[in-house]
């Protein structure tokens, strides 16, 4: 299936509904940090210095790794897998999206994977949301453990005030993509922000299969995970109060 299709599918899945599934997905987040990995896609140039010609060549290496340093330390929340599954307005077929989100500690989206699929319908999405700001002309890539990269450009931004808020970029969610992700261990997302560089989330495939297969996910599950993700983001803003609070007194001091 050509990009051309899968676009033209996609508006199909921007109905009521699945907008609404994505919006709901977004809010159900269980509390696991983890590193967000390293970019191998290639880097934007450095800005020039008004360093002399000769010692220029020297700091190269270390301007090419600035951009990466900042996603090496990010520290992502992410929800868990979930499933929901809604009527569609037009004919009351059955949608259902199964979701795996991370979001940074501010409750900013780093990256979102959704599988869409309706009932009777043998063509599958695979959306991917990637931080608002990136840099749209290349596009995003898609990894799957050592599989070779798969590639989508955006199809639309969301504005960032909105949960879900991001761009999107869909693939294809062919039976081979949907074995893989079964089997796998994780999804690493390739894209380029405005703002940081170079940036490549990971998402875990732990129990995708499970909860791909199985039914939609319990209310109450997702209500639980709300209230932790609320505490851990509250812990979060009050460890990093107190770590500035205790800079300020060695800074002044230092100034004196």
């Amino acid at each position: 299936m050509s990009y051309r299709n899968v676009s033209a599918q996609a508006r199909t899945g921007g109905s009521t509904v699945v907008r609404t599934l994505m919006a709901l997905a977004a809010t159900a987040m269980l509390v696991v940090i983890a590193p967000q990995g390293s970019m191998a896609q290639p880097k934007p140039k450095p800005a020039p210095k008004a360093a002399a010609p000769a010692p220029a060549p020297a700091p190269a290496p270390a301007q090419q790794q600035a951009p990466q340093q900042p996603q090496a330390e990010l520290q992502l929340i992410y929800g868990p897998w979930v499933k929901f599954c809604g009527a569609d307005p037009g004919d009351q077929k059955r949608i259902c999206a199964t979701v795996k989100d991370g979001r940074e500690e501010s409750g900013r989206l780093a990256i979102a994977v959704a599988i869409f699929e309706k009932d009777g319908d043998p063509h599958k999405l695979l959306r991917l949301t990637m931080p608002y700001g990136v840099v749209l002309q290349p596009g995003t890539r898609l990894i799957i453990d050592q599989d070779a990269p798969q590639t989508a450009p955006y199809v639309t931004c969301l504005p960032p005030e909105t949960q879900q808020g991001g761009c999107i970029a869909d693939y294809e969610a062919t039976p081979e993509l949907i074995a893989k992700l079964k089997k796998g261990q994780r999804i690493v997302a390739q894209a380029i922000h405005a703002n940081s560089g170079p940036m490549s989330p990971v998402l875990d495939l732990k129990d995708f299969a499970k909860v791909y297969d199985g039914p939609p996910t319990d209310p109450k599950q997702i209500a639980e995970t709300q209230t932790k993700l609320r505490d851990e983001l509250q812990k979060r803003a009050d460890e990093a109060r107190k770590k500035l609070e205790g800079q300020q007194p060695a800074t002044g001091a230092a100034a004196r």
